[in-house]
C-alpha cells in the first residue's frame, strides 16, 4: 500500500511520518519537497504529484494556518485549503484513493455552551474558517472515499506552542493576562496521528465510516486554566519561575484582526464509536509533553 503525506513538517505531519510508516510505503513531501511537486499553491502540482505517485490513501496535513494574516490574503488562504484540496480530491476519486483531511471548529459560529455535532449548521466567523469549510465542501463533493477530521487547539511537542510560550513569559514576568472565555480542549498532534492511523485501518475494512468526524481530546478547558495547570506542572518538577500572579481576562482584552471561537468545545462520539476508540482527556497528553520537556531540561 502506498500512502501520500502533504505537509511532512508540520505539528501534525509531523507525528503523522511516525503512524503511518507501519501501515505501507510512506512517501512524504512539503514545500522543500525536491522529487515532487509539493507546493500547496500550485493545484495543478499537486495533481501532477498525486498522479505520479498513485497513491492508495492520501493524508493531507498542509494547510494555510495563519488565521489573523488569512483576512488580508483571503484568496491565498483558499487556494491552499480548499483549491489545491479540489485538486488532490478529483485526482483520488479517479484512482479510487481515499484521502484523509483535517478542519477545524471555525467552521462553526462558536457561540453557545455546547459541544457541536457534525451535524451542526456551519457559519464561519472569519476567513480562515471560511476557507477550511470551502475545502471540507471540496473533498466531500469531489472524492467518495474520504475522512474529514475537525480539530481544535492543536499542539506539538517540537516548535513552538501555547504551552511552551507560557513557561518562556513566566520565567521572565511576574504577572500575566490569560484568556478566560474561549473554551476547548487542547489536542496533541500525536494523538491526531495515532487516530489517523487507526481510522485508516479500520476505512479499508469498513469503507461506510467515510464523512465527516470530530477528533479532540476529552474534557474541556479555558487558555487560563490550560496556563495554571502549565505552571503547577513546572513547579512540582522544580523549575524556578518569575510568575506571582496570573490574571484572566475577556477576550476583548487582546484584539485580533480575526474573529475568534468563544465554544470550540466539539462532540466526538461520533468518531469514537465508529473507530471504537476512547480520547483520553486534554490533560494526560499536555503533562505527557511537559514531563518529557522537564525530563530532557528542554525548558
Amino acid at each position: 500500500m502506498i500512502i501520500l503525506l502533504f505537509g511532512k513538517t508540520g505539528q501534525v505531519g509531523w507525528e503523522l511520518q511516525r503512524s503511518l510508516a507501519p501501515l505501507g510505503t510512506l512517501i512524504a513531501i512539503d514545500v522543500h519537497s525536491q522529487d515532487y511537486c509539493g507546493d500547496f499553491s500550485n493545484p495543478e502540482g499537486i495533481a501532477e504529484t498525486v498522479r505520479r505517485i498513485k497513491p492508495d490513501i492520501i493524508v493531507n496535513a498542509a494547510a494555510y494556518t495563519a488565521v489573523d494574516k488569512a483576512e488580508s490574503e483571503p484568496e491565498f488562504a483558499l487556494l491552499l485549503n480548499a483549491t489545491s484540496v479540489e485538486a488532490i480530491a478529483k485526482e483520488a476519486q479517479k484512482m479510487g484513493s481515499w484521502v484523509i483531511h483535517y478542519s477545524t471548529d471555525y467552521v462553526f459560529p462558536g457561540n453557545g455552551e455546547t459541544p457541536w455535532l457534525e451535524t451542526d449548521t456551519t457559519a464561519p466567523l472569519n476567513v480562515y474558517g471560511e476557507s477550511k469549510l470551502a475545502g471540507e465542501k471540496a473533498l466531500s463533493d469531489h472524492c467518495t472515499r474520504h475522512l474529514i477530521f475537525r480539530t481544535s487547539w492543536v499542539y506539538g511537542s517540537k516548535g513552538n506552542n501555547f504551552a511552551r510560550t507560557m513557561l518562556r513569559l513566566a520565567k521572565e514576568r511576574s504577572e500575566l493576562s490569560v484568556i478566560n472565555d474561549q473554551f476547548g480542549a487542547p489536542t496533541g498532534a500525536e494523538l491526531l496521528a495515532d487516530c489517523t492511523a487507526h481510522a485508516i485501518r479500520i476505512a479499508l475494512e469498513k469503507p461506510e465510516v467515510v464523512g465527516t468526524y470530530h477528533l479532540v481530546a476529552g474534557g474541556t478547558t479555558t487558555w487560563y486554566d490550560y496556563a495554571c495547570m502549565v505552571f503547577d506542572e513546572a513547579r512540582k518538577a522544580g523549575k524556578e519561575l518569575a510568575l506571582t500572579q496570573v490574571h484572566g481576562v475577556p477576550t476583548s482584552a487582546y484584539p485580533t484582526s480575526a474573529c475568534r471561537p468563544a465554544n470550540s468545545r466539539l462532540n466526538t462520539s461520533k468518531f469514537q464509536q465508529s473507530f471504537n476508540l476512547v480520547l483520553p482527556e486534554w490533560e494526560v497528553g499536555v503533562k505527557r509533553m511537559l514531563a518529557e520537556w522537564f525530563t530532557a531540561t528542554e525548558i
